[in-house]
């Protein structure tokens, strides 16, 4: 069983007793929301492990919400997962941009959805492996302490942008394709979910600044760290 909080951000009450429902009966401890002030109010007094964001929401919507919680030191590394019911790719890449974690589309299954918040939470913990510390040039990517740095500053991560920055500084050298990354960074295989790696690709290589051009783009394939 698990001791992680999750806080649903959904004002659908349906929606809500099922994501309750499941997320309990996953071991999860539970808070809910149904407005994007009340939400930004509960997260804040006491930051939970896991936010679970509709965008369509009354007073604040979900895309304020993320916003406003990625700019808040005490919530910017709290894990978001984006719940909408709108099929365009644009509001889902917007939810990106904007520091989401991942996202669900509304209908969903819980099964799926179980499987996501898990995998969320897994690379969003400490991670440590045969090399705790990676660096090259003013890069350093300490895996135990969850931090990255450039030329001794730290850079504001999400924990998937770590992750997959950690996961590709592993694999120096190596092209990664879009389906391994989704595999290994994302913890599952689904169709149609390429452009989430190059949406975070993205993100990711705008906070790496000067360092941007260590993660090089090979056409057609995925994705290599330069050695």
């Amino acid at each position: 069983m698990s001791n992680d909080t999750i806080l649903i951000v959904e004002d659908d009450e349906d929606i809500l007793e099922l994501l309750s429902y499941n997320l309990r009966g996953s071991g999860f401890a539970v808070v809910a929301s149904r407005d994007g002030f009340d939400a930004l109010s509960k997260a804040r007094r006491s930051p939970p492990d896991l936010i679970l964001l509709d965008l369509m929401l009354p007073g604040l919507d979900g895309f304020e919400v993320c916003k406003e919680l990625k700019r808040d030191a005490k919530t910017s590394r709290v894990p978001v997962i984006m719940l909408t019911a709108r099929g365009d790719e644009v509001d889902r890449i917007v939810g990106l941009e904007l520091g989401a974690d991942d996202y669900v589309v509304k209908p969903f299954s819980p099964r799926e959805l179980m499987l996501r918040v898990r995998a969320v939470l897994k690379r969003a913990g400490p991670e440590v492996r045969e090399k705790p510390v990676l660096r090259q040039g003013g890069l350093c990517v300490d895996l135990a302490a969850h931090r990255a740095e450039i030329d001794g500053a730290e850079i504001m991560l999400t924990a998937t942008e770590f992750k997959l920055l950690a996961e590709l500084f592993r694999g120096q050298g190596r092209v990664q394709t879009r389906d391994q990354l989704l595999n290994t960074v994302w913890g599952y295989e689904f169709e149609g979910y390429a452009r989430t790696v190059d949406t975070h690709v993205r993100r990711l290589r705008q906070k790496l600044g000067a360092y941007a051009g260590m993660i090089e783009t090979v056409r057609g394939v995925g994705y290599r760290f330069k050695e």
